[in-house]
């Protein structure tokens, strides 16, 4: 009966979410990023918030309210934003009909504060997630639900959202523009109602396997928008996938874009691309030259990736898929900003310093041959020690690993060294192959998940608990 009522009480019905200072755009519109959360504090250094999940409904596709799940009335939710050094306080409140939590994930945070199944805040109740940010952490992260065996049908219902740290120290013009991409998909029935499958339905079972897919895309909460630079500018994208399952290997059709960040923040120098990889909870941060001619028009393209066992690979994983366009304006072209060849230095962990060696193997469900108990530990270690990691991957299907609370950095995929040093806190681990990474357990003790990212694979046990003490 309590639950009935926590249930009926959270309703509420929104069709134009906005917040104060933005304005509502429509669905061919170009692209808005994400609002950002009201700072309540006026106090120097701290970023003080309210968020809250509730229930309520949306008109996600076809101009149908669908029912949802949502930060703050609104799906994506709005981006947290604070600076190194910041103390952060976020007032969160629970109007589900039933227990959630938020990850904040990749910061380097206190255990408690991480928003892991270990500390679940119950419907009707609220929670005060208080930490402050790193310094040498300034990049772009993101924060979803992780509620023991839930969080893929929490994160479908529309529970996501970004975080952007910023550094005071920043080498990147302060001109350039930025944008937001929430990187999402979803499927929905005829109504415009969210399709969800029963686990014993044959679409339930790809779905176990695979995990959930979609066949609709948005790109921060909008399908197809348009993106507008002027010839000769350079854009500065952060870029989130917040799919459940789906890897995104994106490109700009053939035009040449260079990445500058991953997980944890900026490359120590740029890198020159045509396309990139990101699989699910990965981060990349990009700039974007206007190189095109003025008045045409690019497509932001997620292009055929096989990352699935072949008995359960979807009829149209080979086709190119269009997210968004990029709309050059019809002005005389700009004088592009110059941009650092570095842009910081990345401290290297060093092998020599390493006290053990973990193998880890992921199989269909299972890490190292088992599901996750939520009483066990699995891996024990030592305030500030250093570690190496091998992650196996025995089957036929990709998956992504992520590891809470602490970057890493990875040494080689396969034997092969990695080319550059960067900061990571998830990596996809291809069908059949391996991949080693260094991590330093620098402060924070207690007990921390690491789990596949495929939602519906940690949902139903590939996950396990790393113990600092």
């Amino acid at each position: 009966m309590l639950t009935a009522l926590i249930w009926l009480a959270s309703i509420w019905t929104f069709t134009h979410p906005v917040a104060s200072g933005f304005t509502a755009r429509t669905a061919d519109d170009t692209l808005a990023s994400p609002p950002l959360l009201a700072n309540l504090s006026h106090a120097a250094r701290t970023v003080e918030v309210n968020l809250t999940a509730g229930v309520g409904k949306l008109s996600l596709v076809h101009g149908s309210a669908a029912n949802v799940y949502a930060y703050n009335g609104m799906v994506p939710g709005p981006t947290l934003e604070a600076n190194e050094g910041d103390h952060v306080i976020i007032h969160f409140r629970n109007n589900l009909p039933e227990a959630t939590t938020v990850h904040w994930h990749g910061l380097h945070i206190p255990a408690d504060q991480d928003g892991s199944p270990l500390y679940p805040v119950q419907p009707g109740k609220a929670h005060d997630y208080i930490f402050t940010i790193p310094y040498g952490t300034a990049g772009t992260y993101w924060y979803h639900p992780h509620p023991h065996q839930h969080t893929g049908y929490q994160v479908a219902q529309g529970l996501y959202g970004a975080i952007v740290i910023r550094s005071s120290s920043d080498p990147l013009p302060k001109s350039l523009r930025e944008k937001v991409l929430i990187l999402s998909d979803n499927r929905f029935r005829g109504d415009g109602s969210i399709e969800l499958s029963d686990e014993l339905s044959d679409k339930g079972q790809v779905d176990l396997v695979n995990g959930r897919e979609g066949n609709v895309f948005f790109v921060s909460g909008k399908q197809m928008p348009v993106i507008d630079i002027e010839p000769g500018e350079i854009q500065r994208w952060r870029i989130v996938n917040a799919s459940a399952s789906r890897i995104y290997r994106l490109a700009l059709g053939g035009q040449s874009f260079q990445q500058i960040g991953s997980d944890g923040g900026l490359f120590e120098h740029p890198a020159d691309m045509k396309e990139i990889l990101v699989a699910n909870g990965e981060r990349v941060e990009l700039l974007v030259r206007g190189s095109g001619v003025a008045g045409s028009v690019v497509p932001l393209q997620a292009l055929p990736y096989d990352r699935y066992v072949p008995q359960t690979r979807p009829g149209a994983w080979n086709q190119s898929v269009d997210l968004a366009t990029l709309r050059y304006s019809t002005g005389a072209a700009v004088i592009p900003q110059s941009i650092p060849a570095t842009l910081r230095v990345i401290p290297v962990l060093d092998t020599l310093a390493s006290t053990a060696t973990r193998y880890i193997s992921f199989s269909q469900g299972l890490i190292n041959g088992r599901m996750m108990d939520m009483d066990r530990v699995d891996v024990s270690a030592k305030l500030g020690a250093t570690e190496i990691w091998q992650v196996e991957n025995l089957v036929g299907m990709d998956h992504p690993f992520h590891l809470h609370g602490f970057q890493f950095q990875i040494l080689d995929r396969n034997g092969v060294p990695e080319k550059d040093r960067r900061w990571k806190d998830t990596v996809n681990v291809p069908k059949h192959e391996t991949a080693r990474f260094i991590v330093r357990y620098d402060d924070f003790p207690g007990r921390w998940m690491f789990h596949c990212h495929i939602l519906d694979h940690e949902d139903h046990g590939m996950m396990g608990i790393l113990e600092v003490r």
